[in-house]
């Protein structure tokens, strides 16, 4: 099976938005590959969310720290969605990956992909010099994960599954508002803190760059062949 991925940069779109887009292509994929389509397509889009938190489908509610109507009154969108973990925050400056691939055709599974993810965040960082780590007891990409006083996530993730092909993706930090995180429980903890890759270097990172970087690290993690749209 071709491991033929189209590369999309959505830039700056509304959550909602851009899920739905999701949902359309996943079907897309899904149905190509229940109809045993000799050209399957699968895409990897980039993004960028005005202020929203979504709830994951087995979140807890009390996670969220204000009410939906002050949600409403700062201009941030809510909503509970159906994907793995609990709530999180995407907003300007976050850069997020949705791959909406069919795991057969990469010959892995979803522990193996949701491990790939955070090697592709991993390696985004290294020229950074900011020293990302994986943790077995909580999905993403940490740093100082085993000091209790300092440990702080970088990038979340949540994934969704159907017939091996996935959608959902991650979420790396780069210059976000870190305020937002402050009226949630990110990922359901109360004892960890998050960070951005502007907090750790004490200087705002160049966006695109980052980007380039990561898309690059998909190609190579994955081994991705990138088609034309």
């Amino acid at each position: 099976m071709s491991r033929k991925v189209t590369f999309e940069d959505l830039g700056r779109i509304r959550y909602k938005e851009a899920w739905d887009y999701q949902a359309m292509l996943f079907a897309e994929v899904i149905r190509d590959k229940q109809e045993q389509k000799s050209e399957r397509k699968q895409y990897l889009l980039f993004c960028e969310h005005e202020h929203v938190y979504t709830l994951g489908k087995s979140g807890d509610r009390q996670n969220l720290l204000i009410t939906r109507q002050i949600c409403e009154q700062r201009k941030i969108d809510l909503h509970e969605i159906d994907r793995g973990g609990d709530i999180t925050y995407h907003g300007p400056g976050q850069l997020v990956a949705y791959p909406i691939i069919d795991l057969e055709a990469f010959c892995i599974g979803i522990k193996r992909y949701i491990s790939l993810l955070e090697d592709v965040v991993i390696e985004t960082l290294k020229p950074y010099g900011i020293e990302g780590v994986k943790d077995e007891k909580a999905m993403g990409v940490w740093i100082d994960p085993d000091d209790p006083q300092r440990a702080r996530k970088i990038c979340a993730i949540g994934v969704r599954a159907s017939r091996f092909v996935t959608m959902h993706g991650l979420a790396l930090n780069i210059n976000s508002d870190l305020s937002y995180f402050n009226f949630i429980n990110p990922c359901g903890f109360t004892d960890r803190g998050v960070t951005s890759m502007q907090k750790e270097l004490g200087r705002e990172v160049d966006f695109g760059e980052v980007s380039t970087r990561m898309k690059h690290a998909f190609q190579e993690l994955f081994a991705m062949e990138f088609a034309q749209p």
